[in-house]
């Protein structure tokens, strides 16, 4: 995109037809290019000549010969401004200024040749902004929006990563049981990786969320939605690719205040049950927040050494009403302070050393008390909750202080060298203290009917799980690329190693969970058997896990970017990636080692001049087995339930007089024992990957406006997940005659879900393991019930209108239609909100996958975004955000009637009645439209320092669902012996943001 200033609209509108042309004129050639810079290419028409080139803020200089070919290339070029010339015979011939380098992209600057015949001009205003400069970049395979951090201030966008990553096609948010995260392209929230300058600050325990940093300190953002080359992986979803401001040559600061207020908040719904109960009052639920911004940056010595500093603090106060199962009121104060510091040093112009440091570290105190929902006032104080790191839900911002340090070589006009070495560490905290009894475990009351009266609650302060003490998240990584030009072919190989540990555990609050139920039949629990007349009982359940795990991630990659002729480019790329997952006693329970993952890609400049450009890729995506596995899959934990009638309730919401029902159940085998890491997975456990098929084009309107289209195919080949069901063993070892009386069979196993299996089974259970080789009718029950296929399928159409900035606007349209598809989200299942990725309760057992064939979560059939600002005048600026999307689809989730592996409603059952994914119809369309105003007065300055900003978010304060609780049954009836309907089911868990108001003031200054 061409981005004019004011006041020289005018001056440099004549200039643009001419800029166009002559960086049109002739093909680019292929570029190759780090996932932490970009790249300047181009031709000359000047044999002999040399080009140079100079970053504006900086000073760094390169001179690159033109080949026999006519062409050139510099590639691994920091992000910024650059001025480059053509020289000969050490006279300047044509110069360009202000071309902007975009991550990850390539800037075609060619010379006509037009200065040799006394026509030499300087052109100005050229910059890179989105996927713009030229309009179509014919040098790129991939699908990818980049936004800079011009356009991150001037569109209507909350100050995070996630908010403008939801602007690219096919992104849409997660589940809001997940935090503030995306989906890509059909996949589950956890399969995405991120980079802040190249590092990955992925969550190192569950793959959910990042480490941020201070939004102003954000100088370009990528969103790659597919096709992205063989330098990336550990992804089946997208990357976020995140590069920072640097220095340079001038000092500079500024600094920001935006507040949030409270009191120009909407009112969000409140939310009711499906028979009109009030389930929690929400209208007192809001937030206000105050951020304070700064930043300075500039040269601690002129064209050699740069620092570049910023910060982020913010305090945000609120109150919180609890839902009536646990009525509670929570005086929330929440205080997050994000810093970066950045070093550049320029060594020469061929060597580069770049050092970054940065902090996400988040403090939140809540007060707790309990609530009276008669009255709608909060009443007796309970004690506080304090955490540190600790979002006490997804663990989707996980924070933690990074540090990074790159070096760049430019060893030749040929060859380039890049090293780059990172670490991580985050530690997470909480506290709870109580003011009066200590003694408060988790109390649920699921109680149905008439007679039920007044719920029981309990004293606690988390009604949920409790954080164990010493938790942490470390990773270490590092990476070394070579580039080299051989004639057409731009090669390039590297090393990507990153190990990831993380010690974690989670107890339920109090010690144990009590579940109180209508009495009635258990399926799967032929031993519980309450005496007549019992109108409920009480469940006891025991959760406690805890280890220290470790993942080590190894990749090496190759790619030739073939430029075959001047109109056709080929990419040739292969990945090879190796997993290795360690348990809580550094025992590698996972190994897998040669997952091969080709990429391939051509694009052909149609008529030569970069305005028509058609595409294609093809490609192979792995991700490894994330390291929470290890702490309940493979690691020493304890879960078990027991059933008991009892005659009162204590104090602190805990049953009294217990007579236990039955025998004690260990849930999923967890017994409180480190299963053997030969027996955690099946043998040879093939990765996790996707195969991906895009095809696409791009065509130029004119000078200001593109258009195109882009048809994807994602197809997930291969999924790891755990089965928890011991009769497929009990099949094989009386088909082979094997005596496993005496075995050890632990409660779950990894495995390939749809494929045959291989398991070690200690049959003695004194170390002798025996190769169980189960096939599909091993996994078929005795009604005949067995596994399906993997089947998680995506394709989408995406459609694209864009205006680049002139004549004071810009905007882009952007309509998806696209369908997710099968039998598996992937890693998550947003259907209940489960928090375990890959070792979800799918495919657990053959009965728990019947009927989920049908529209995924992540399935949003039509989506629209349309999005822009508008320079009205020279102190004035409007932007608009408009987003639309069609609901998610819903289900009913009930009892099966054999459920051997006791989980209760988990089924895509009903009434004991088939109910297949997605019948149940959709949640309602959603729309929000978000406007922005900035005025910088003239009377600030020359240079306009002062800037005044307001947004509003969800003008209209669109409420709809978002999300709903889809398990329809609670209890079987000991009448009817048929599931009881769920007084919960359908009720809303999240809804769209009500309207709300962010005011600004910054200060820019230069010194």
């Amino acid at each position: 995109m061409q981005t004019f200033h004011h006041p020289r609209y005018a001056a440099v509108c004549r200039r643009t037809a001419l800029a166009l042309a002559l960086g049109m004129s002739l093909a680019g050639t292929a570029m190759a290019q780090s996932n932490a810079s970009g790249v300047i290419f181009g031709r000359s028409a000047e044999a002999g000549s040399t080009i140079h080139i100079e970053n504006l803020d900086t000073g760094l200089a390169r001179d690159i010969s033109v080949d026999a070919d006519g062409r050139y290339r510099a590639a691994s070029l920091p992000v910024g401004r650059y001025k480059v010339t053509v020289q000969k015979d050490g006279k300047t011939l044509e110069t360009r200024d202000n071309v902007q380098v975009a991550l990850g992209g390539g800037v075609d600057v060619s010379f006509t040749g037009a200065a040799a015949a006394g026509n030499a001009q300087t052109l100005e205003g050229i910059q890179v902004i989105g996927n713009a400069l030229p309009a179509i970049d014919v040098s790129a395979v991939d699908s990818r929006t980049v936004l800079t951090s011009d356009q991150l201030q001037k569109l209507p966008l909350a100050r995070n990563v996630t908010a403008a990553a939801l602007l690219a096609p096919g992104v849409v948010a997660g589940d809001s049981r997940y935090g503030n995260v995306a989906s890509f392209g059909g996949s589950s929230a956890s399969e995405n990786q991120y980079y802040i300058n190249g590092y990955a600050v992925t969550n190192a325990l569950t793959g959910l969320g990042f480490t941020s940093l201070p939004y102003d300190a954000i100088d370009q953002q990528q969103i790659y939605t597919g096709g992205y080359g063989a330098e990336y992986g550990r992804s089946t979803g997208g990357v976020i690719n995140v590069v920072t401001k640097r220095g340079g040559n001038t000092w500079k600061g500024g600094v920001g205040m935006y507040v949030i207020p409270q009191y120009f908040r909407d009112s969000p719904r409140s939310i009711y049950r499906d028979n009109g109960q009030l389930y929690q009052y929400r209208a007192d639920n809001k937030t206000s927040s105050m951020q304070y911004t700064g930043y300075v940056s500039g040269p601690l010595i002129k064209d050699k050494l740069f620092l570049y500093a910023a910060g982020d603090f913010t305090r945000s106060t609120g109150h919180t009403v609890a839902p009536i199962t646990t009525p509670q009121k929570t005086n929330d104060v929440s205080k997050a302070t994000k810093w970066l510091a950045k070093i550049d040093w320029n060594i020469t112009d061929n060597h580069l050393l770049e050092l970054t440091g940065l902090s996400d570290k988040t403090n939140i105190d809540r007060q707790v008390y309990r609530y009276d929902y008669k009255t709608l006032q909060a009443t007796d104080y309970l004690g506080s909750d304090k955490t540190k790191n600790f979002d006490s839900g997804p663990g989707s911002q996980p924070g933690g202080d990074v540090y990074i340090g790159k070096y760049t070589g430019y060893i030749t006009d040929s060859l380039t060298v890049n090293a780059l070495y990172g670490r991580s560490k985050t530690e997470h905290v909480r506290n709870l203290s109580y003011a009066s009894n200590p003694n408060c475990p988790w109390i649920l009351d699921s109680r149905q009917g008439s007679g039920v009266g007044a719920p029981i609650v309990g004293c606690g302060l988390v009604n949920g799980t409790v954080l164990g003490k010493g938790a942490q998240d470390k990773t270490h990584g590092w990476r070394l690329d070579v580039e080299y030009r051989l004639g057409d072919h731009d090669l390039r190989a590297g090393v990507d190693n990153q190990t990831l540990e993380s010690t974690a555990g989670n107890i339920y609050e109090g010690g144990y969970r009590w579940v109180y139920r209508n009495a009635g039949p258990v399926t799967g629990r032929p031993d519980i058997v309450p005496p007549p007349g019992t109108p409920y009982v009480a469940e006891k359940r025991l959760f406690q896990t805890g280890a220290a795990v470790k993942v080590e991630q190894e990749a090496q990659f190759i790619e030739d970017r073939w430029q075959v002729s001047d109109r056709w480019l080929a990419y040739i790329g292969l990945r090879n990636e190796q997993f290795k997952n360690l348990n809580g006693s550094g025992e590698v329970y996972v190994k897998q080692r040669h997952q091969l993952a080709p990429r391939l890609g051509v694009t052909w400049d149609v008529f030569g001049d970069s305005s028509f450009k058609v595409y294609a890729n093809a490609g192979r995506y792995h991700l490894a087995i994330p390291s929470n596995v290890a702490i309940r899959g493979a690691s020493a934990s304890n879960y078990y339930s027991e059933y008991y009638t009892y005659t009162g309730v204590g104090a602190n919401g805990a049953p009294t007089g217990l007579t236990q029902l039955g025998s004690r159940s260990y849930l999923n085998g967890e017994n409180g024992t480190t299963p053997d890491p030969r027996s955690v997975a099946a043998q040879n456990i093939k990765a996790y990957y996707q195969d991906e098929y895009i095809l696409g084009f791009d065509k130029t309107i004119n000078s200001s406006w593109t258009f195109g289209a882009k048809a994807t195919l994602r197809k997930l080949k291969s999924s790891i997940d755990d089965f928890c069901d011991s009769r497929p063993f009990e099949k094989y070892a009386a088909r082979n005659n094997i005596d496993i009386s005496n075995a050890r069979i632990a409660g779950c196993y990894l495995f390939n879900p749809g494929e045959t299996t291989s398991i070690l089974v200690d049959t003695t259970g004194k170390g002798n393991f025996v190769p169980f080789k189960l096939t599909k009718e091993d996994f078929t029950t005795p009604a005949g019930v067995t596994f399906p296929e993997l089947k998680r399928k995506y394709y989408s159409l995406d459609l694209y209108l864009e205006h680049q900035f002139s004549q004071q606007w810009y905007g882009r349209v952007d309509y998806t239609f696209s369908r997710s598809y099968g039998n598996s989200e992937g890693q998550l299942k947003s259907d209940i909100g489960q928090l375990d990725p890959s070792v979800t309760q799918d495919w657990d057992a053959p009965e728990i996958m019947q009927f989920t064939n049908g529209p995924l979560p992540n399935d949003r059939k039509h989506q629209l975004k349309a999005y822009g600002y508008f320079q009205a005048t020279k102190e004035w600026l409007f932007g608009a955000n408009l987003a639309l999307a069609s609901g998610r689809p819903k289900n009913c989730i009930g009892f099966d009637p054999v459920d051997a592996i006791h989980y209760g409603a988990s089924y895509f059952e009903c009434n004991f009645d088939p109910s297949p994914r997605g019948s149940k119809g959709r949640l309602p369309w959603t729309w929000s439209l978000d406007l922005n105003a900035e005025y910088r007065p003239t009377w600030a300055g020359e240079n306009q320092p002062l800037a005044f900003t307001a947004n509003v978010f969800n003008v209209f304060s669109k409420k709809e669902q978002l999300a709903i609780i889809e398990v329809g049954e609670s209890s079987i009836s000991s009448v009817t012996h048929k599931p009881v309907r769920s007084v919960d089911y359908l009720r809303p868990v999240a809804f769209q943001q009500p309207r709300y108001f962010q005011f600004g003031v910054r200060y820019d200054f230069s010194l």
